[in-house]
Formats: structure tokens, sequence, C-alpha cells
């Protein structure tokens, strides 16, 4: 693993490194706020997923979340949203290929050679993680859009591995909007029953289940309507019984300005409960 930035930060560090992913078959890169208690001691993670066309850098330059980690006492992770590099498959469309990994394991060709984001994800990135850097086992994760979409399935496919989730303006029901039924086709194929291992509304009506789910939506959001399908997920949590906070803001669209202004609250609801689980 390689140091290749190293930034002060609200008297801890962002970094970001690089390694050699065997999941991916590609260098990856991945962001990493450490607090000044890290110095001292372990501390819980809360990875973070970043939506379509991100790269490590977005969250970490524009969210400012460096100050409510450092007084949190929590580090971020924060990975890229695809494998990368000339040698890895790409589309044309910002909403496929590099940029747009959607957090899943591709079974098509050419993807299923590098598109494997949720392994990398569930275990690779944070074997990573811990073998390198001052954490405890404890984690929770976050993301937006397509990242909400990967936080969600991720925790719901895996109930134990994560403390907590949350998401800003997640994709809730891929396999009914455009922006995942592109994806799904072109990563998974054509048969639909594969998809619901990646859909958070699928997975729900199926059983699975959480003890809480936090979502923001901004109400100014140009792909509420069409992409998102906030609703349709808080109505499933509530027929199964999952206890949920769906925050709608008036005014609020689907950019680092949304996110900026909510970050904080999110990284204390996740630290809280990081801290009653230790």
């Amino acid at each position: 693993m390689e140091l290749i930035e190293h930034h002060a930060s609200v008297g801890g560090w962002q970094n970001v490194y690089r390694h050699n992913s065997q999941t991916l078959n590609c260098e990856m890169n991945f962001g990493v706020y450490l607090p000044p208690k890290a110095v001292t001691e372990k501390l819980p993670v809360l990875y973070w997923l970043s939506g379509l066309t991100c790269t490590e850098q977005n969250f970490i330059t524009k969210s400012g979340m460096q100050h409510y980690a450092a007084k949190n006492n929590i580090i971020v992770v924060v990975p890229d949203t695809s494998p990368r590099g000339e040698h890895v498959a790409d589309a044309d469309s910002y909403d496929l290929g590099q940029g747009a990994g959607f957090y899943l394991n591709a079974t098509e060709h050419p993807w299923n050679t590098h598109y494997r984001m949720y392994d990398y994800i569930l275990h690779e990135l944070p074997d990573v993680v811990m073998k390198h850097l001052p954490v405890t086992s404890r984690k929770s994760i976050f993301g937006h859009s397509m990242g909400g979409l990967g936080a969600l399935v991720l925790s719901l496919r895996n109930p134990d591995e994560y403390v907590s989730v949350s998401a800003f303006s997640p994709i809730v029901s891929p396999s009914q909007v455009p922006w995942g039924q592109q994806a799904f086709t072109a990563y998974l194929g054509e048969n639909k029953k594969t998809w619901e291992h990646y859909d958070p509304v699928s997975l729900i009506l199926q059983g699975a289940k959480l003890p809480e789910i936090f979502i923001d939506q901004g109400l100014s959001d140009a792909f509420y309507e069409e992409q998102l399908r906030t609703k349709s997920l808080e109505r499933v949590c509530k027929e199964m019984n999952i206890n949920t906070s769906f925050r709608y803001h008036t005014g609020y669209d689907h950019s680092y300005y949304f996110i900026s202004s909510f970050i904080g609250e999110h990284i204390a609801y996740h630290a809280k409960r990081l801290r009653l689980s230790a």
C-alpha cells in the first residue's frame, strides 16, 4: 500500500492510498481521514460510497466531513466508485463503466474481469484497512446516490457486518429505474431474478432486516422522481416493520451542497451507534 497524498486537516490527516486490488485486478485509490485521536488509539471506521462519475476525491474535498470525523473520533474510508485503468472495460455514457461500478459483482463479459466492487467493499478493502491503519473491528457504512444504493445493499445482505447504515438520495429500487436497468442488464444480464440481489426494495420484501435506516432526500433533486424513488423504500420499510428516519428537505438538490449541509448529522448518527456497540 502506497501513500500518495498526505494533508493536515482539522488536527488530523487526510490521506490517499494506492494499492493493487486482487479482487478488481487493477490499482485502486482510496481516501482515509485519520482524526487526531488516531495517533494514540484505534478507532471505529465509517465507509463512504460515492455516486456516479465520482472518484475517491469528491467526498474528501467537497463534503467538509473532516470536521465532524475529528469531533466524533471516527476514521472515514472513501473508496473509488469502480475499477480503473486503460485495460479495464468502459462505456461512453457516464452511468456505465468506469465511475459507475454500482457496487455489485458483474457476471457478464467484458465487465466480470474487473467489476467486483461488492466483494471489494465487503472483503478486500476492510482487510487492507485493518492491516495497515489504527482501526477497531467496528464499522458502519453510508453513501450518496449510487453509493447510497451500495450502502443499503451491503448492509441488508450483511446485517452483522455493519453497525449502522445511512444514505443521501439513494437509488432504492434500481430494477425499476433507467440507471439501474441499464447497469444491471450490462453487468448482470437479462435475468431479472439476479437483479434482486442488488435492489434494496426487493431485498426488504424478501425478508432482509436491519435495526434502522436513516435517509436524507432533497426535494429539488432532479433525479428524485425518475431515478431514486425514495418513497418506495419508505413504504416497504413501513410494511416490513423496519425502523426508519426519512427526512425530505425543501430546496435541496442532488449535489454536494446538500451532502455538506447534513453530513455532520450523519457522522454523529454513526458515531453514537459505533460507541454503543463497543
